[in-house]
This record gives structure tokens, sequence and C-alpha cells, in this order.
């Protein structure tokens, strides 16, 4: 197909009050001559009426040929500005053919997708009835960009209010507010920042759902160690019925973490980091799950370790990179002491393993960890998001450190392992009550 355009005039009269700038192409039509089924006369009246309607703000597309090269035309005009053929055509401006009439199946799916108007034309059409058709289907193009802003308004609108009731939801939930205290605290937020109610319930929403997907994958991290720590328990006769009872609750708060974490990053597909880091996480549980449904003995506990390990990386990498996409900073206090249930789960493991498999080199590595242990905790102590009743389970934890402590230096006595069972569960249990509370906080969720 072949395509001349009309080169670009400035309109001769300035006082025309019309808002449009025609944009004429010819097809299958060689420059200076005229086509089968047009004539020169009409590209020159065509050329000419630019003149007295163009102005300056939206494009007119007319296309003028055969009826093939002219389908041809408008269908792809219409394809480059709608790819996806979704919403009729508003964003091109009005788009004209003066063309013989192609089948009404054609013109049909045209209409659907944008076309302004179709007018047959022949050699005789006068100036005056070209104009007509050009005023017409630029008022219908009017109508259909008012009825297309009005559809825009009504769902921008409906989407605000959606995101309204989802942060009203999230601040009920963590507060224990009414909904009338929730919106009460929403447009205080938003008056206090100068932004829109509906943009402050988005963001509020959103820092919710970062939180907890933190919270999740930081669980993860402590699950790979607890599990372990677990085994262990049971193979050196340390509150057997218990620690058993514990491994299967476990196993089900790692495939619990995954659902979660399976949802709330499909609902944020544009973040491929944590979508690739989510991956390997599943095919790290699966490589622990098989070694931790059969019996476990001293022959595979190694194994096991070695695949919690594996597990424990790509669970820390998975939980910084929410971190990151988050871009919040308040998510930094979430993902520290969520950690801190990892640590002592992983001291106490530790010391197990290092006395059931005779490797005392594990011992090695446990000053470091205890070193971060305690400045995680002076960093919590002192955070923005502190409560007192925050600080007041920082100082419980404080106490059941030194159980703990007091287990770790006796690691191959009865004695010394059920103090480390007893403390690291104390622990896990205060750091995980403290994470949660982070991530309800009002401070996080309203940054």
């Amino acid at each position: 197909m072949g395509y001349a355009h009309a080169p670009d005039m400035p309109p001769a009269m300035p006082s025309q009050p019309s808002v449009f700038q025609l944009h004429i192409t010819y097809v299958s039509m060689p420059p200076g001559g005229a086509s089968a089924g047009a004539s020169a006369g009409a590209f020159t009246t065509l050329t000419g009426l630019r003149n007295e309607l163009g102005a300056h703000t939206q494009a007119h597309h007319v296309i003028v040929g055969p009826t093939a090269d002219a389908l041809a035309a408008a269908q792809a005009a219409l394809a480059a500005n709608n790819p996806k053929n979704t919403t009729p055509n508003t964003t091109l401006g009005p788009l004209t053919v003066f063309a013989p009439l192609p089948e009404p199946a054609a013109l049909a799916k045209l209409g659907q997708a944008g076309l302004t108007g179709w007018w047959p034309m022949d050699d005789t059409a006068p100036a005056a009835l070209l104009a007509s058709c050009l005023h017409m289907d630029q008022a219908r193009w009017r109508q259909l960009e008012a009825a297309h802003q009005a559809l825009h308004s009504v769902r921008t609108e409906l989407e605000e209010q959606r995101w309204v009731e989802r942060a009203k939801g999230v601040l009920m939930q963590a507060r224990q507010l009414s909904s009338d205290d929730a919106l009460h605290l929403l447009r205080g937020a938003a008056t206090g920042a100068g932004l829109p109610l509906g943009e402050v319930s988005r963001a509020v929403a959103q820092t919710a759902q970062w939180a907890e997907a933190v919270n999740r994958a930081g669980r993860l991290r402590m699950l790979s160690q607890r599990l372990i720590k677990l085994a262990a328990q049971v193979l050196a006769g340390v509150d057997t019925r218990r620690a058993k009872q514990a491994q299967g609750i476990a196993m089900r708060q790692v495939e619990s973490c995954l659902k979660t974490l399976d949802d709330l990053l499909e609902s944020r597909s544009a973040d491929p980091a944590g979508l690739d880091a989510l991956r390997t996480v599943h095919q790290a549980w699966q490589a622990l799950l098989a070694l931790l449904t059969p019996r476990m003995t001293l022959r595979t506990l190694q194994p096991a370790d070695d695949a919690a390990a594996t597990l424990l990386h790509c669970a820390e990498a998975l939980t910084d990179a929410l971190e990151a996409g988050g871009a919040r900073r308040a998510l930094r206090l979430v993902n520290l002491c969520g950690r801190q249930r990892m640590q002592v789960q992983r001291l106490a493991k530790e010391a197990l393993l290092a006395a059931l498999l005779q490797q005392p080199e594990r011992l090695d590595a446990l000053p470091a960890v205890m070193q971060s242990f305690e400045a995680a905790v002076q960093e919590l102590e002192h955070a923005p998001l502190g409560s007192p009743a925050a600080r007041a389970t920082l100082s419980a934890a404080r106490e059941q450190w030194l159980n703990l402590l007091r287990g770790l230096r006796l690691p191959d006595g009865q004695e010394g392992r059920q103090a480390l069972a007893v403390a690291s569960d104390a622990l896990l249990v205060l750091f995980d009550e403290l994470t949660d509370d982070y991530e309800h906080s009002l401070q996080l969720i309203l940054s």
C-alpha cells in the first residue's frame, strides 16, 4: 500500500473557533495524481478545508482512497493507538474515511474500535458536503470523549473508595478502631500530608501489605532453624512429645507463610526481584521437606541442616528484597525484629547439634550470632516505633536471653538442653509478638 501525506499548512483563518487540525492521508495515491475511486478535485478540496478547519490542539485524521486500502489504513491507525483493543479510540482524535463502503461487518468492527465516520465519496463531492461530514465526525468524537471521561471519573471514584475501605480495614484490624474512627484518622493523615484521601488510603493499604510480606518472609527464616532444632530435641530426648507436636505445627506454618506470600506477591506482579526470590524459597523448602518427612536420625540430621541453611539463605534474600521493594524505612524494624526469632532458634539448634553430632566447631560461630542479637535488641529499644508495650516485651526478652545463655554453657547436659529449649521458645514467642506489633503499628502503617 502506498501513502502520500499532504504537507501541514497553517490555518488561514485564526479566528476560526475549531480546535481540530486535519491530517490527511491518501492511500494508494501517487504524489500529484488521483487513485481509483477518488478524485484529485476531492483531495484539493480537503486540503483547502484543512486551512479553514485546522487549529492547534487535536488531530483529526482523514483517510482517502480505495476501499481495501482505506480499510487497512484505518485498521492500522486504530491498532497503533490501542494495540489491545480494550477501549474505543479517543486519544487518537476523530478518524474519518472517505472511500466506497466496505462490508458491513468490517465497518461495524471499525466502529467498535473507534472509527468516527466512513463516508462514501465520488468525484463530485462538494466542499460544503465534505465540511459537514468532518464537523459531524468531530461532534461525534466529542460525545465519545465526554462519555469516556465520565466513565474514567466514575472508575477513579470507585477505585478510590475501594482503597479507602481497604485502608479502613487495615486500621480497624491493627488498632481495633471503629469504621468512623479509622476514616477520621485517614482524613487527618491526608490533610496533614496535603494529599488526596484516595492516595493516602492506597499508601496505607500497600504499606500494610509490604509489612505483612516482610513479616511472613522473616518467619520462614526462623522456621528453617526451628525445624532442625526441634528434630535435634527429639533425638536428644528433650521434651520429645511437645517437640514432635511443634514440628508438625512448624511445617504447617511454612506452608501457610508461602501461601500468603504467593497471594501478596501475585498482586504485585511488577516486583520481579521478589517473585524470583520467592520461587527459590519454594524450591529450598521442597528440598528440606523431603528430608524431614521420613523419620529423622542422627545420620540424616546433617543433610537436613544443610538444606535448612539453604532455605535460611533464600528466605533472607526474599525478606531483604521485600524490604527494599517496599521502599519504606520503617519496614526495616519489622525485618530486624523478625530476624531475632531466627537468631534464638539458630543458637539453640547449633548448641544441640554440636553435642549430638560431636561437632564442637559449631560453637565457634555462636559469639558472632550472640553479638548480632544483642546489637539488634539495643537498636529496637531506641526505635521510633517503640511503645510502652514494646519496651515491656523487650525487657522480658532480656530476662529470657539470660536463661538462654545459661543453657548455652551446658549444652552436653540434660539440664542445659532443657534450658535451651525452654528459653529459645520463650524468646520466639516474645519476638513474634513484638514483630506483629511493629507490623501493625500506626507509625509504620501511616509512614
